[in-house]
């Protein structure tokens, strides 16, 4: 059972064989490819991108993922020592370590604000970043579907009130995309990053990057290649961005097929798929928060397809960030369940994410639950 999309995606047989089709053609005919029709294909899977998330085409940039998204923000601004970098205790951890780096470099000041968890209401979120603004504060990197807790952040509320104090607003919006009905002029936020091969379930390695139009002078690939000083007619984040150097681009050109096809699954297309999959996220949360005896850690108002649920503190502490979790891998082995365990907030405890798309059933929801209490009772007995 696969309740864990929201790491990597899936991408649909029919998408892996188109992109399967343009792999072949550009090493029949690489120079063609590359030179003449990798321009044009790009802008027309562009267009079709821009029309998903609300946007103009000459602002989006497609990258690889909404990591290099947020560096080529990072790594573009110019900040001064004391400058202040606004970030969450639920932000990603690579994106963090981008801020890190760049605050190091710079002499600017990382700045971690602590979000309640279990949580109330969205208001809570919205007193807790709004207070941590001072007159240092540069830019806040917010994640607008927390990786741990599987949170939609109050956007609408935090953006406004951060650029009316001239704060810039970069969002990780690596769930955004396909989760959420997206329009990215409206959101208000200065850069949006999102990635597109998890819930749009394009190929590994598709995503895009928003730049507000007043500031998209301001933006450089994170590869400085030839577009770098490219004085044509074609927007310069497509100049500098669709070229860095020699690299696959057909994840990017499968994304309308991607989008086409998921729409298709449902009679009603987008709005149809991500309410159907947003209430089984909402049936599966209660029925795991019910087995397990626990109250729901958020409102209902703040989930989309994810959902984390609470478990009882760990017998043995968390190793590094990439060393899968014993009770992780006991699930996949015994159970054939592939769900994260996500240490949380500190290592004393720990919560099971869960996530459901157009593939996923209650029945699976229910086995999880069995399989929980079940090796919470092996791990009890172990102590």
């Amino acid at each position: 059972m696969f309740l864990n999309h929201g790491s990597f995606g899936a991408c649909t047989r029919d998408v892996l064989q188109l992109q399967s089709e343009l792999r072949a053609k550009l090493e029949r005919e690489p120079v063609q490819f590359m030179l003449y029709d990798r321009p044009r294909l790009l802008d027309e899977a562009r267009v079709r991108v821009a029309e998903f998330v609300g946007a103009a085409p000459e602002d989006l940039a497609f990258v690889p993922n909404a990591t290099s998204g947020v560096n080529a923000v990072l790594r573009s601004m110019r900040f001064e020592p004391g400058d202040e970098i606004l970030v969450t205790n639920q932000g990603y951890h690579a994106c963090d370590n981008a801020v890190r780096f760049v605050a190091e470099r710079t002499g600017a000041r990382l700045v971690t604000v602590a979000l309640p968890f279990p949580l109330i209401s969205s208001e809570e979120v919205v007193l807790a970043v709004h207070g941590a603004v001072t007159k240092r504060t540069r830019l806040a990197l917010l994640d607008h579907v927390t990786s741990p807790t599987g949170l939609v952040m109050p956007l609408e509320r935090l953006i406004p009130g951060l650029e009316a104090r001239g704060v810039m607003t970069l969002v990780d919006g690596a769930h955004g995309p396909g989760m959420l009905d997206l329009n990215l002029p409206a959101l208000g936020a200065s850069f949006y990053t999102g990635n597109l091969h998890k819930w749009c379930c394009a190929p590994k390695g598709a995503a895009l990057l928003w730049v507000r139009p007043d500031l998209a002078g301001s933006i450089h690939a994170p590869i400085i290649s030839h577009g770098f000083d490219s004085t044509g007619p074609r927007p310069r984040l497509w100049e500098e961005f669709d070229w860095m150097g020699t690299s696959d681009p057909t994840p990017f050109l499968c994304v309308p097929a991607a989008l086409d096809g998921l729409a298709a699954m449902s009679p009603d297309g987008w709005p149809g798929l991500r309410e159907a999959a947003r209430a089984l996220t909402l049936q599966a949360r209660d029925l795991l928060c019910q087995a397990l005896g626990v109250d729901a850690p958020a409102p209902d108002s703040m989930l989309g397809m994810l959902a984390a649920v609470p478990l009882p503190p760990p017998r043995v502490a968390p190793g590094s960030h990439f060393e899968p979790s014993p009770f992780a891998k006991a699930l996949f082995d015994r159970h054939s369940i592939e769900a994260p365990i996500v240490p949380w907030p500190d290592g004393a405890h720990r919560l099971v994410r869960i996530s459901a798309h157009v593939y996923n059933e209650r029945a699976e929801y229910e086995k999880v639950a069995a399989a929980l209490l079940e090796e919470l009772e092996r791990e009890a007995a172990q102590t």
